[in-house]
């Protein structure tokens, strides 16, 4: 496994502004999609399809830790960095999961259980550099890998 890189510079204050801009976005959505019946329907929807994903690729072990069905052993292509959290399924290839990964993933989770199907949209929208995407900040840069111990 290769060192994590140090941040760019003002990283922090990007990552604040988008943490700001995730939450102005969440004032727009009706509160009965968030965290409610509906949002619930979404993180179960999100949960099957991570179970049939992870079922049909996965060729290592298969354990719930840290409230995740932890599917290891996929192929790279199968998923997204060195994992990816749908619903309550947390999908990865043959590299550590550490407490500390699952801590990261398990906000995920929490994060499907909050925005349902909204969450794949939301996250699409923040974007794919992990220290402006609200959610993987919110989930904490250090523990997913992000950012080297130590940074904050």
């Amino acid at each position: 496994m290769s060192p994590i890189p140090a941040p760019p510079t003002g990283w922090r204050a990007a990552a604040e502004r988008a943490v700001v801009r995730g939450r102005r976005v969440d004032r727009l959505i009706p509160a009965f999609l968030l965290d409610s019946p509906v949002s619930r329907v979404g993180y179960w929807y999100g949960t099957t399809v991570g179970w049939v994903w992870g079922t049909l690729w996965s060729t290592g072990r298969v354990e719930k830790r840290e409230g995740l069905w932890v599917f290891r052993g996929m192929p790279g292509w199968t998923f997204a960095r060195g994992g990816v959290c749908v619903g309550g399924c947390f999908l990865t290839g043959d590299g550590r999961v550490t407490d500390r990964l699952l801590r990261h993933e398990a906000a995920h989770k929490r994060q499907w259980e909050r925005y349902g199907f909204l969450m794949p949209l939301l996250y699409l929208f923040s974007g794919r550099d992990p220290l402006r995407n609200r959610f993987e900040i919110e989930a904490g840069l250090e523990d997913g890998n992000y950012l080297p111990r130590g940074t904050r």
